[in-house]
């Protein structure tokens, strides 16, 4: 059975997408820790992030830093903090959270009330800074 994410990569479900190669798409949270938090995913449906092939890893971990730069480009914080859990969605996924305090990359207490607007707008802005790949 597909993975939400799949279906995200498919178009069944839509997304707030901040980059896209042919491999991997990077979207915002729509439950974020805080604002621009993104989720780098590879297109390949693979469960867990070591499960991946070295060379897929090593493309997500190029991507996800691309992505970083852009994100701290668009938002005010101290750095962009980096998380893999892999409990939430069985998809290999990279959360890269703007950070200020360490409680900011925790995920317990998200009482963020973002907009659809405020996503669009969000996304965007974290793209337009966005070097090519």
């Amino acid at each position: 059975m597909p993975s939400i994410f799949s279906k995200i990569i498919s178009g069944e479900i839509p997304c707030y997408k901040v980059a896209e190669t042919r491999d991997f798409l990077a979207f915002l949270d729509i439950n974020p820790n805080s604002k621009g938090h993104t989720l780098c995913i590879p297109k390949k449906e693979v469960d867990k992030l070591f499960d991946l092939d070295k060379d897929t890893f090593n493309g997500l971990m190029l991507f996800s830093r691309e992505v970083a730069f852009a994100i701290k480009k668009t938002i005010d914080c101290e750095r962009i903090g980096m998380s893999v859990i892999g409990l939430e969605v069985p998809h290999a996924h990279v959360h890269l959270i703007p950070i200020n305090k360490m409680e900011d990359a925790q995920f317990i207490k998200k009482e963020l009330n973002i907009t659809s607007s405020q996503f669009r707008e969000i996304a965007e802005s974290i793209s337009k800074n966005l070097r090519p790949f």
